[in-house]
């Protein structure tokens, strides 16, 4: 219980993406046990899932059903996977952070794909 508690409380964007990172290396190594593997895959899909497991009708209680969720769901990967893998992980997440391109990129990014599926609905509803 110490170990998600010390994790709320260091939990920030930049250490939030470093966890992720682990989370998929985690899902991608060989000596990784299968139930580390599958925890570390649904808990990566419910970070990208537009669902959430509380709905949000009030806007706080689904940012606190985020802030619970997943840093228990990185704890509970901690917990299955053998230390040194886990430590592995951590170590080439740390390294990959540096490596991805910045939130303002990712922005544009995000913005340029919108405006793509925007444009093939049109295109679509539109009967061309």
């Amino acid at each position: 219980m110490s170990r998600l508690i010390r994790l709320l409380r260091t939990a920030n964007l930049s250490r939030l993406m470093v966890h992720l990172l682990a989370l998929w290396k985690m899902f991608r190594h060989p000596n990784a046990p299968p139930s580390a593997k599958w925890v570390a895959l649904g808990v990566l899909c419910y970070v990208i899932s537009p669902v959430d497991l509380v709905p949000d009708l009030l806007p706080m209680l689904g940012l606190v059903d985020d802030l619970v969720a997943i840093p228990l769901g990185v704890t509970l990967v901690s917990q299955l996977a053998p230390p040194a893998v886990w430590q592995r992980c951590l170590l080439e997440a740390e390294r990959a952070k540096s490596r991805w391109p910045s939130a303002r990129t990712l922005g544009w990014i995000l913005l340029a794909w919108l405006a793509v599926m925007l444009g093939l609905v049109i295109w679509w509803v539109s009967g061309w």
